[in-house]
């Protein structure tokens, strides 16, 4: 049956509005964690200390954040293979071009695939940066959060790799969270607005929140 289903599109868009969801919930943890950098060294550190002790004295040193951890590459893989499998589907369904032009779709509807690469690259750039240091600028330092984020947004590279990430996040969860409503039935012709008007706060609070940390090193105030 779980094969069955895998193998089906209606199958593969629930994985990814599954795995979508999932990962918009740790987006939005994530988001409320990153802006404690603006409460000082000491408040941001001591959060990013606490994430490797969750769930102590029953779960070890850092076995939480590896379940986390995961869950999310878990829910990665199963939304990119989900979008990939579909759009070679989609292509395959339809090899040549229409004859009659095709409505308009939305900025964020056409750009799903292209925000979905740029997002896969961003992720493991922001590994290699502020995980295991490897990127990183200005020397990395191991259990200082707040300065290794800090050394990254005060170059000019990190701001605009970070900053053009977080604007085609906005895009793909503005279309991606109707989508995943839509999959998953929620959706209908009285909710429709309601879910979309949902599916734009949620982008534009997920902009702006994860853009604050760049703009606020760039002007100083976290410094």
């Amino acid at each position: 049956m779980a094969r069955t289903m895998w193998d089906s599109s209606v199958g593969k868009k629930t994985v990814m509005a599954v795995s979508g969801l999932i990962m918009l919930l740790y987006l939005v943890v994530h988001m409320i964690g990153n802006l404690k950098i603006y409460f000082g060294a000491g408040e941001f550190n001591h959060y990013a200390h606490w994430l490797r002790t969750v769930g102590e004295p029953f779960m070890h040193d850092e076995w939480t954040l590896w379940l986390v951890r995961i869950v999310l590459v878990v829910a990665v893989v199963a939304h990119a293979t989900s979008a990939y499998q579909l759009s070679r589907r989609d292509i395959r369904a339809r090899p040549s071009k229409y004859v009659h032009t095709r409505p308009r779709a939305s900025y964020a509807t056409r750009t799903m695939r292209w925000g979905g690469i740029i997002l896969g690259l961003f992720i493991v750039w922001h590994i290699l940066d502020l995980t295991t240091g490897t990127v990183h600028s200005g020397g990395f330092q191991p259990g200082h959060p707040y300065q290794n984020v800090v050394d990254t947004f005060s170059t000019w590279y990190g701001d605009v790799i970070y900053i053009v990430a977080m604007l085609a996040l906005g895009l793909h969860v503005r279309h991606g969270f109707w989508s995943a409503a839509q999959t998953l039935g929620v959706g209908s012709r009285a909710r429709d607005r309601a879910l979309k008007t949902v599916a734009n706060v949620l982008a534009l609070l997920l902009t702006a929140g994860f853009i604050a940390v760049p703009v606020g090193v760039m002007t100083g105030v976290v410094s």
